[in-house]
């Protein structure tokens, strides 16, 4: 049998004017993890389709297991012991986990599906490879990363051997990424093949044994990890020195004085079925101010951002509470008061809140900013147009065309697209939730330097991320959500600086991402400082 889990050779692929993969040529090693890496609109989601067969290659061939695949498709690939998880889940939220992953594979006793025997070899396979879940459990009441050990149990239950996963920790939280890569590394050790597709190099680093890099649809280097630093890969991924965030001045610039820029006062949302997304929340921002929310999925964030946005207001359902900008009471005002108050809204989910996927880049950036373009009996296009491409120029979204529909960009170039028209508004409070989810390292420090000198200018910034590193770097202060609560609250600008005279820098933060990891978990913490 060959050494060569997954191939291919000279593969190309164009959309229109669009070349998504140029000559391209990859080889993954039987037993090992590799990765595949590269700037948004690079190409990598498209050659992972192309290698599980979702699209047909323009010209080149694919092999599985060193055998040239005459006709790829996806059935040829499961039937070769190939599987694929999506970033966005397939799963089907009202059937139970183990319905989900014998779906169109289904035991059957007689006539009639045998669902137990289905859940008993679950509850085997689960164990096995040390995923834990409980196979009876409606799938719309998981976690995002129970989710995740979902998708990853459908493939194996299909006997794949050779596992692509595109984006996989794009939603999950430091623990859960932690275990990911464990199980992942299990399975490895065990002789499966990990093919994955990541923007986090330190996930790269501590998984994979080799990496190839793409540039604009082009193989532009592989190498093996072993030696190799974050900072190399990642200018070898961008093909230049990566720029360091501004210095922090923030500290200096947060108005103290006036009134909070946006304030939250006594903010409850009962949610589906009577459980409380959120609990008496209340946080002021002062102008220039960066607040960091921590937590883990599904302990209120979503409602937070939204309450803040106005997507959520208080007085009407399960909402109570109020909402000031400015030391103006806008609780009654929905998204587009708001906007009207100063405020800007980046949605953690940009298919569902945030583009229309069918409509150009340009409608797209005029969208909701109707204002800014005066008085008129038809949209001034022309204008719209030459706006679109120069913000889209700066941010570096490909293709850069504002005539081409949403849909067809990465997810990363569509969040950069969604993030420049919130930041055209020019926004005294802007609600960002996951602002560079699914973002390359190259366009997420021109995202952060953005935020930076946003706050700097005087705009209060309510961070919801998923990323501690993020929070880190960007944020003065940090709370947690655990439940609907506020459960711990931390001062974070220059906290290394300020670290005790026998305390180092590295330990301060290394002290402070541990109590804050723990607040997330709902464990015992300090009190709120």
């Amino acid at each position: 049998m060959s050494d060569e889990a997954i191939g291919c050779t000279g593969v190309w692929r164009r959309y229109g004017e669009l070349v998504a993969n140029r000559d391209v040529s990859l080889s993954v090693r039987r037993g090992s993890a590799h990765a595949l890496v590269g700037e948004n609109g690079a190409g990598k989601s498209t050659l992972m389709k192309i290698l599980y067969g979702l699209e047909r290659a323009d010209a080149g061939s694919i092999r599985i297991d060193g055998v040239e695949v005459a006709r790829p498709s996806v059935e040829t690939a499961i039937a070769r012991g190939v599987g694929m998880v999506h970033q966005h889940f397939m799963l089907v939220p009202t059937l139970t986990v183990a319905e989900n992953v014998i779906l169109g594979r289904e035991l059957r006793r007689g006539p009639l599906v045998d669902l137990v025997r289905a859940e008993r070899e679950l509850e085997a396979l689960a164990a096995q490879h040390r995923l834990t879940i409980d196979p009876r459990r409606l799938v719309g009441e998981l976690s995002v990363g129970e989710a995740q050990r979902v998708e990853i149990l459908k493939v194996l239950y299909r006997g794949a051997r050779t596992l692509i996963l595109d984006e996989p920790t794009a939603m999950l939280t430091p623990p859960e990424v932690e275990q990911l890569i464990a199980m992942l590394r299990g399975l490895v050790a065990g002789g499966a093949t990990v093919l994955i597709v990541t923007h986090k190099l330190g996930e790269v680093l501590a998984l994979a044994e080799e990496v190839t890099i793409l540039r604009r649809g082009e193989v532009v280097s592989r190498r093996a990890t072993a030696g190799l630093s974050a900072e190399a890969l990642g200018e070898a991924l961008v093909g230049r020195a990566l720029a360091p965030l501004p210095a922090r001045t923030r500290a200096g610039a947060i108005d103290a004085a006036g009134p909070p820029r946006l304030q939250l006062a006594g903010v409850s949302v009962v949610g589906e079925g009577g459980r409380c997304a959120l609990d008496g929340i209340s946080i002021e921002l002062r102008a220039g101010e960066i607040l960091g929310v921590a937590g883990v999925e599904g302990n209120g964030q979503r409602e937070l951002a939204a309450v803040a946005a106005g997507l959520l207001l208080p007085g009407l359902g399960h909402v109570e509470g109020q909402v000031r900008i400015d030391g103006a009471d806008v609780t009654s005002l929905g998204v587009a008061g708001r906007h009207a108050c100063g405020l800007a809204f980046v949605p953690e989910d940009r298919h569902e809140e945030g583009l229309l996927l069918d409509f150009s880049l340009w409608e797209n950036f005029y969208l909701g900013r109707e204002d800014a373009y005066g008085p008129a009996s038809r949209i001034p296009e022309a204008r719209v147009v030459a706006d679109t491409r120069q913000a889209m120029t700066r941010f570096d979204v490909r293709p850069a065309d504002p005539a081409a529909v949403a849909r067809g960009l990465s997810g990363g170039n569509q969040q950069k697209l969604l993030l420049l028209r919130e930041l055209a508004r020019a926004p005294r409070v802007l609600v960002c939730a996951q602002p560079t989810r699914g973002v390359d390292i190259g366009a997420i420090v021109e995202i952060h330097a953005r935020l930076l000198e946003l706050a700097d200018e005087g705009a209060a910034i309510l961070l919801i991320s998923a990323e501690l590193d993020e929070i880190f770097a960007l944020a003065d202060r940090a709370i947690v959500l655990y439940r609907g609560r506020v459960v711990a609250e931390h001062a974070l600008g220059g906290v290394a600086e300020h670290a005790p005279g026998e305390v180092s820098p590295e330990a301060a933060r290394r002290a402070l991402r541990q109590r804050i990891g723990t607040a997330m978990l709902g464990l015992p913490s300090e009190p709120r400082s």
